[in-house]
């Protein structure tokens, strides 16, 4: 799975020249990111003092207006001197997401077209019938391909976001009023480690069966499959409606498992996504009452908070797609094992 793609000199231009190119898109809207979290911090500030502008209201508007759509930094030629506006930042944002989200999909294609005809060579000199090896050459390689995808890109941007964030994060976490973090330099960020630690914890347990189920679902979805395609040839001996019915219990039964388990995960997950949104305003709220932060800190503070904990909470986050990875490598590496038993050499 790694060595068709990652390891032959074929493919290694697309490999490890696509994957730098992508790690410098991703770097590129991680700062992208910062900067809209600094303009979070105008933005709101603005917002706070909205009414020391009853007097002049055109005033503020200008201000308003040139905080969202102005063009001074660019037509300046970026000078400091003017904030970009959020017009200024999420254009090329949107342009670099566009082309990244594009780049990726074609990175994760070649990806399986590099994993289906290493398979394809091995499978060809194997005499000996390998179960299922047309379901894993055609559906799980894509399958493969299109989660390490979908994963690998989250996870190259959670590294980025976190070198940039646990920074911000660590500096606003000086300016907390509740007592018992206050002494804790970057009290925050640990914060939002330990929860996504527990989290990650607790998820590993509410969620231990999960694999196992959807190995067993790919058997059954199989068995019932396999029948179906005999029958286009032959339906005097198979696609029988008893054997039919019979096959399609055992994927019922699977499911309904499987539908259970994950009722279990699913009210864990929402639960704790749902309380950690609050956590960093019920941190901070104290600040703000006490006059040590401005609403603008506030939402900057809560923007960075939700960009380190995601970050930490990758796994959790995306822990049932991970799971149907898990499944999707047990079967590939079951279907490795059988090429090299009966053609030794060949994967």
């Amino acid at each position: 799975m790694i060595k068709a793609f990652w390891l032959q000199k074929k493919h290694l231009l697309w490999s490890w020249g696509g994957l730098i190119l992508l790690i410098i898109s991703i770097w590129m809207q991680v700062q992208m990111d910062v900067a809209l979290n600094m303009w979070n911090g105008r933005f709101y500030d603005l917002l706070q003092n909205a009414l020391s502008y009853q007097n002049s209201p055109n005033a503020g508007f200008d201000i308003f207006f040139n905080q969202i759509v102005s063009l001074k930094y660019t037509l300046s030629g970026f000078k400091a001197k003017y904030p970009p506006s959020f017009l200024e930042i999420a254009m090329p944002y949107i342009s670099l997401a566009i082309f990244t989200n594009w780049f990726t999909r074609i990175y994760g294609f070649r990806w399986r077209e590099a994993l289906t005809f290493y398979y394809v060579e091995g499978w060809r000199n194997v005499e000996h019938e390998i179960e299922g090896a047309s379901q894993r050459i055609q559906e799980d390689c894509y399958r493969w391909a299109r989660i390490i995808e979908s994963l690998g890109l989250q996870f190259v941007r959670t590294i980025m976001t976190l070198i940039a964030f646990i920074p911000l994060l660590w500096t606003f976490s000086a300016k907390i009023s509740i007592e018992l973090l206050k002494p804790i330099a970057g009290s925050l960020v640990w914060v939002s480690l330990i929860s996504s630690i527990g989290g990650l914890i607790v998820s590993w347990f509410v969620g231990w069966r999960l694999p196992g189920l959807e190995y067993n679902n790919q058997k059954v979805e199989a068995a019932f499959r396999k029948d179906l395609v005999l029958g286009e040839d032959d339906k005097k001996n198979y696609a029988q409606p008893d054997t039919l019915l019979s096959l399609f219990t055992g994927i019922k039964l699977n499911y309904y498992r499987l539908f259970l388990h994950y009722g279990y995960f699913d009210f864990w997950a929402t639960g704790y996504s749902l309380f950690m949104n609050i956590v960093p305003l019920i941190l901070m709220g104290p600040s703000v009452f006490s006059g040590a932060i401005t609403l603008g800190v506030l939402f900057q503070v809560a923007n960075a908070f939700d960009r380190v904990q995601s970050g930490f909470s990758i796994f959790l986050q995306n822990w049932v797609t991970i799971t149907e990875l898990r499944s999707i490598w047990k079967r590939l590496h079951e279907f490795e094992e059988n090429i090299n038993l009966y053609n030794v050499g060949s994967v």
